[in-house]
Formats: structure tokens, sequence, C-alpha cells
């Protein structure tokens, strides 16, 4: 030990731990996997085939905010593949995938020009999510005829993206005050 270190104030700089961020990236996972799996047991019927209420996006806005753009692209793809195996078949996970991918490339775009908060991410990414699955459909089918389904998607995208952000919002501001850790 070098003289006077005992006197020293420790290291602030590096932010929160390893063990802690592993802890949250596991938490994270776990959590949109669960809310994948109520998702999947919540029917909806709202004039379009496929509406959800997005709660799995959750984990993924959270995530997004706390731990980073790399870190919410690796839990939603693990969402994604968990999900599709557990409970879907290769098309949802194709299209889940397709949604993902878009959603969390706006999302983190949007959140980098720190000109929208957490509510305006969120319907951004609903929207990306919904533009990214008929995208993919309109491809698997050959078929344009499906973008007549977009519509009624995206108000849904943006009305559960208002939810998802508000909530999330919430969540952030709350495990914002354990940051050491983090």
């Amino acid at each position: 030990m070098r003289p006077g270190s005992q006197d020293r104030a420790p290291d602030t700089k590096k932010k929160g731990t390893k063990a802690g961020r592993m802890a949250l990236y596991g938490m994270m996972t776990a959590l949109a996997f669960l809310f994948g799996y109520v998702e999947s047991l919540i029917p909806i019927h709202f004039g379009a085939p496929g509406v959800k209420l997005g709660l799995a996006n959750l984990a993924a806005i959270v995530s997004l905010y706390l731990l980073g753009g790399a870190a919410a692209a690796g839990i939603s793809l693990v969402r994604v593949i968990l999900t599709g195996f557990t409970f879907g078949n290769l098309s949802m996970m194709l299209y889940g995938l397709a949604g993902a991918a878009l959603s969390l490339l706006v999302m983190s775009i949007l959140k980098k020009t720190d000109r929208f908060g957490c509510v305006g991410v969120s319907v951004a990414g609903g929207a990306a999510h919904n533009i990214g699955q008929i995208a993919v459909a309109c491809l698997v089918l050959e078929s344009a005829s499906l973008l007549y389904y977009l519509p009624a998607l995206l108000a849904a995208g943006t009305a559960a993206g208002c939810v998802i952000g508000c909530l999330g919002g919430i969540v952030v501001e709350r495990l914002s005050r354990y940051s050491s850790f983090l």
C-alpha cells in the first residue's frame, strides 16, 4: 500500500459495477420475456391482426435509457428468440426481429438527439416496430395489400408507445437513483 493511499476518496469516475450492470441485463431480459408471455395471453381485436400492447417494449426502453443501445438490442434479441420459440413460431420470430430492429434503431437515434423525451422516443419506436413488421410481411407474402393494415397498426403503436413511454420514464427515473450500481 502506498503511503497516504488510505486517505484518498474512492474513484467516483467509474460509473457502476460490472455485477450491477449484469444483474440489470438479466432482470431486463427476464422482464421482457415475462411481458412477452403476458402479451401472448391477452387477445386484442383492433381491426388488424398482430396488434399487441407492447409490454415487452417497456424493458427495451428502460434498457435503452439505463444501459445503452447495444444492451437494449441484445435484450430485445434474446426476448424475441425466447418468446418465438416458447410461444410462437419461426414466422413470428421473423416479424418480431424486424419490428424490434427497426424500433431500436429509431429509438436509439432519437434518444441521441436529446430532442425527445422518453414518451416521444417510445411512440416513434412503437410506430417503427409496426412499419418493420408490415414491411417484412409484404416481402414474405409478396403483397402490398397488407399496407391496408398500417393505419390501424400505427394508431395502436402510437397509443401503446405513449403508455409504455410514460411507464418507462417513471421506471428510468426511479432506477436512476441507484445509478451507482449501474
